[in-house]
């Protein structure tokens, strides 16, 4: 089993680091909203991870995935609210910008959990990575589950973390700059509508 979880802590730290649309997400939101959006999105999209890991391990995912109907409903609900989050900031950029924070932490919590809870694609990820790594001689499966997908929202979430302090120093050097940082808002709901977009054209994965 140490060897198991060796390889797997290695594995979610790889995928952690690798960027994606959940970094790529908070990221966006950073610049456009500030530092406390940023961390408040990020906490949100946790929460949303986690809710794919207990719908994992109670068997909830695999019946999404193995419905052609679920599948899309999710996914498009989830694309929807996406692209109307990129509007949102898009629009948001033609106001006056303030120093620091622009967003409500509530809000942006709010988007981070149903962003990440309503992506299919994050339940796909989860099916088919951590059964890989479960014990079959062990404990419940299930408690398995849930403890290795907690582990890996939590790799990722630290990986987040970075994101936000990234962006938010980025954010920082720009503020004094009102017509630069009214484009980087246009350009973070651009991005943030254009993953709502990826979303929508993501296929349900194979059933074997």
């Amino acid at each position: 089993m140490g060897t198991t979880f060796s390889l797997f802590l290695a594995s979610a730290l790889v995928i952690a680091a690798v960027p994606g649309p959940g970094i790529f997400y908070v990221a966006a939101r950073t610049l456009s909203d500030g530092r406390g959006a940023g961390f408040a999105s990020t906490t949100g999209t946790a929460l949303g991870g986690l809710v794919h890991v207990v719908a994992g391990s109670l068997g909830i995912t695999a019946i999404i995935l193995a419905s052609a109907n679920l599948f899309a409903a999710v996914k498009f609900v989830g694309a929807i609210y996406l692209v109307w989050l990129g509007i949102k900031t898009f629009r948001s950029a033609a106001r006056a910008l303030p120093a620091f924070e622009s967003a409500d932490g509530a809000h942006a919590f709010r988007d981070g959990v149903l962003v990440e809870a309503l992506n299919p694609k994050t339940a796909a990820f989860f099916l088919a990575f951590i059964p890989q790594f479960l014990d079959p001689a062990g404990s419940s499966p299930t408690l398995q589950f849930i403890a290795l997908g907690a582990i890996s929202v939590t790799l990722n979430t630290l990986a987040d973390v970075v994101v936000v302090l990234t962006a938010s120093a980025t954010r920082t050097q720009l503020i004094g700059r009102p017509n630069l940082m009214r484009r980087l808002t246009q350009a973070s709901g651009v991005f943030i509508a254009g993953l709502g977009l990826s979303l929508a054209l993501a296929r349900r994965p194979a059933q074997s």
